[in-house]
């Protein structure tokens, strides 16, 4: 086989800004936002413009979520995007998503002056003649059922672009005439002697350990398809949707190993794009990229600091509204009511305390150089750190260690969580705290990963 770079991007949730005013309507939906909204084009814009002129790589993956919310004009514009990169040499790659199809207006929305508007939606039958030029039109195999494909992107290595809408219904699965179909292009390129790599935009592995109990981070019956694809010849899938970064590996009872690459969106912290290296069938070498600054006031702020700054705004607002508006909070995370008592005092706890508060109220001994840190604070900056990968609170870090020590004093209340995963088997909490709060395992951003 020949070796085979490309360039990964995902979750551009592209969005025309002139179907929207920002306005107060605006702020208030951006309140609990982790994803920019009126920045999409401009950040786009500069992503696109960035891969027109890279050279590493004439190939360019884009994972899923390609709209904001299925506006019809914002496809249109993205598109203009892609047709932009086939001129300056680029073969590009997409999957759809969720986000990018609605049965009606409703589903999409902006803001004027008086409030929500609803611009033209996108029905997803209309997704397979949009993006026909960018995999489909020249897929050596289609399923234009479950809008997926197969593409063959050099000597030797084929895609697997697949699409998991269900029945139309954006239920997230994979059904039954879909999966035969899969198995059937993976077998294909066995005969044929192809390498096969796919796309998903749906993870298959959590991204990281504690999504692993929390609902729709993941591909719900992402464990059987794992196991398929890799005892098909599959070792290899590039993913999206949680918007974090993320490396991991599972290996199947019959010793074969798959590896989930889930990309950060480009339009929220981290914001990454990746340069994939297939030197062989047995390696492949990756390297990640913050995205370029891009056309828009932020306040005299880098665009790495903006849109880590936005992501805490996110957080702190939440931790804020748990203390002193907690019903907003509540009605926004589909909350159980009989939780207000608890959330408020929790968030009247989390505002006002520092670590070392925090420390003395559990017994656990906290490092000096943190005990001033407001808790709220430390809580932003490991939710975040979810989110970017490669987390530093380790064992044998003052944060680490303080976090680890309240996860051991909290034990016997966590353990009554019964915690189970999403596909219903129980879980270690602790460990899975114990994994997130710290990477112990592959590096999330740059990796050299060997398949077999």
């Amino acid at each position: 086989m020949k070796e085979f770079k490309f360039y990964l991007i995902t979750d551009t949730h592209y969005y025309k800004h002139s179907l929207s005013k920002y306005n107060e309507y605006y702020d208030d939906f951006m309140h609990y936002e982790q994803k920019c909204f009126a920045e999409t084009q401009a950040i786009n814009e500069a992503v696109f413009t960035w891969l027109e002129e890279a050279d590493e790589a004439d190939t360019v993956f884009i994972a899923g979520d390609l709209s904001f919310n299925g506006e019809k004009e914002s496809h249109l514009a993205f598109i203009e995007h892609l047709k932009r990169l086939q001129e300056k040499g680029k073969k590009v790659y997409v999957i759809t998503a969720d986000h990018d199809f609605k049965d009606n207006a409703d589903g999409c929305f902006g803001f004027d002056d008086n409030g929500w508007i609803h611009p033209e939606a996108t029905p997803r039958d209309e997704l397979f003649d949009l993006y026909n030029d960018f995999g489909f039109g020249d897929a050596i195999a289609v399923d234009r059922q479950h809008l997926s494909y197969v593409a063959q992107l050099t000597d030797g290595v084929r895609l697997l672009a697949l699409n998991n809408d269900g029945n139309a219904d954006g239920g997230r699965y994979f059904e039954d005439s879909h999966i035969a179909w899969i198995k059937e292009q993976t077998k294909k390129a066995r005969d044929d002697g192809q390498m096969m790599i796919a796309m998903n935009h749906y993870p298959l592995i959590p991204g990281q350990p504690i999504f692993h109990i929390v609902g729709g981070t993941y591909q719900k019956d992402g464990g059987e398809v794992t196991k398929m694809l890799a005892d098909e010849g599959v070792h290899l899938c590039f993913t999206g949707h949680m918007h974090n970064q993320a490396i991991n590996c599972i290996t199947t009872e019959s010793g074969n190993k798959f590896y989930d690459v889930c990309t950060g969106s480009i339009i929220a912290d981290p914001a990454v794009i990746r340069l994939v290296d297939i030197i062989d069938d047995e390696t492949v070498d990756i390297k990640s990229y913050e995205i370029p600054d891009f056309d828009y006031d932020t306040n005299g702020k880098p665009c790495k600091q903006y849109l880590a700054d936005l992501f805490d705004n996110m957080i702190v607002n939440v931790l804020y509204d748990m203390a002193y508006d907690t019903e907003r909070m509540m009605n926004k995370f589909h909350l159980k009511s009989n939780l207000k008592p608890v959330l408020k005092t929790v968030g009247k706890i989390l505002q006002k305390t520092t670590v070392g508060g925090l420390g003395r109220m559990l017994f656990v001994k906290v490092d000096p150089s943190i005990k001033k840190e407001k808790v709220k604070d430390v809580a932003a900056e490991l939710v975040r750190m979810i989110f970017e990968g490669n987390q530093y609170f380790k064992e044998g870090t003052p944060k680490g260690d303080a976090i680890l020590a309240i996860f051991n004093r909290l034990k016997p209340v966590l353990k009554k969580i019964n915690a189970k995963t999403f596909d219903g088997q129980p879980a270690d909490i602790i460990d899975l705290l114990k994994n997130t709060a710290g990477n112990y395992d592959i590096d999330d951003w740059n990796a050299t990963l060997k398949l077999k």
